[in-house]
């Protein structure tokens, strides 16, 4: 936007979608829900790379703005990062592998609850609990389910800061078997289902602020829409 405004042309080198450029989940954003999360009308798991999403940005949003986009070399949408052969380097503190990228687009739900998605622990992301959940009974759960390409081992964790810091809590770790099966999206949706199903009284929905957005129920931006689309409330 200050570029175009300015006059200023915007170069941007694009890089591989890590979690291959396939497929696509999860409901597209609802601009009434737009956000510092999700400014634009893609999908939860948007499948594109950052050169295609700053092509979709300029078109819908910035017609003015002059890009030019330096295109890869070797790479087919097909590709995880990790066939790539280029070093993973941290995009946060709190997405250090391709593991946590894998599992993102589902367990990052869990910011929008009281139960911890893993921040403070070394699996962000793939580990997940609260200090009143019975990991054994919540794996069974979940792993009937059959969600596909993912197993649920029970976990016992205590993160070290952000939600329920120096406590423990129980929970799951996730087990991606299958990453070409798996749907992370899906998955969150089910881990939030099944946790209050069987936690009616202790699940809770985070309320604002979120990301500086002071009104809107915080799982509702990380949604993109509003929360009635996939629970009962």
């Amino acid at each position: 936007r200050a570029c175009e405004q300015n006059g200023i042309a915007v170069v941007v080198l694009d890089r591989p979608n890590p979690i291959s450029g396939v497929t696509i989940e999860g409901p597209v954003l609802d601009l009434v829900y737009k956000s510092f999360v999700g400014l634009h009308s893609i999908p939860v798991r948007h499948g594109k790379t950052i050169g295609e999403l700053a092509q979709q940005f300029r078109d819908e949003a910035f017609p003015k703005c002059r890009l030019w986009i330096l295109p890869m070399k070797n790479w087919n949408r097909q590709m995880w990062f990790d066939q790539t052969g280029l070093p993973w380097i941290m995009p946060s503190p709190n997405m250090p592998t391709l593991e946590t990228a894998t599992v993102y687009p589902g367990m990052c739900l869990l910011e929008g609850t009281n139960i911890s998605e893993g921040r403070g622990t070394t699996r962000p992301f793939e580990i997940f609990g609260a200090p009143f959940i019975d990991a054994e009974g919540l794996c069974s759960e979940l792993n009937a389910l059959n969600l596909p390409g993912i197993f649920f081992r029970e976990n016992y964790f205590q993160p070290t800061f952000h939600k329920f810091a120096g406590e423990l809590c129980g929970g799951a770790q996730i087990h991606v078997t299958d990453r070409n099966a798996f749907s992370p999206f899906r998955t969150g949706i089910e881990v939030i289902r099944c946790i209050r199903k069987l936690y009616p009284c202790q699940f809770a929905w985070k309320q604002p602020p979120y990301e500086y957005e002071y009104e809107k129920m915080p799982i509702e931006i990380l949604l993109g829409g509003p929360l009635t689309e996939f629970f009962d409330d």
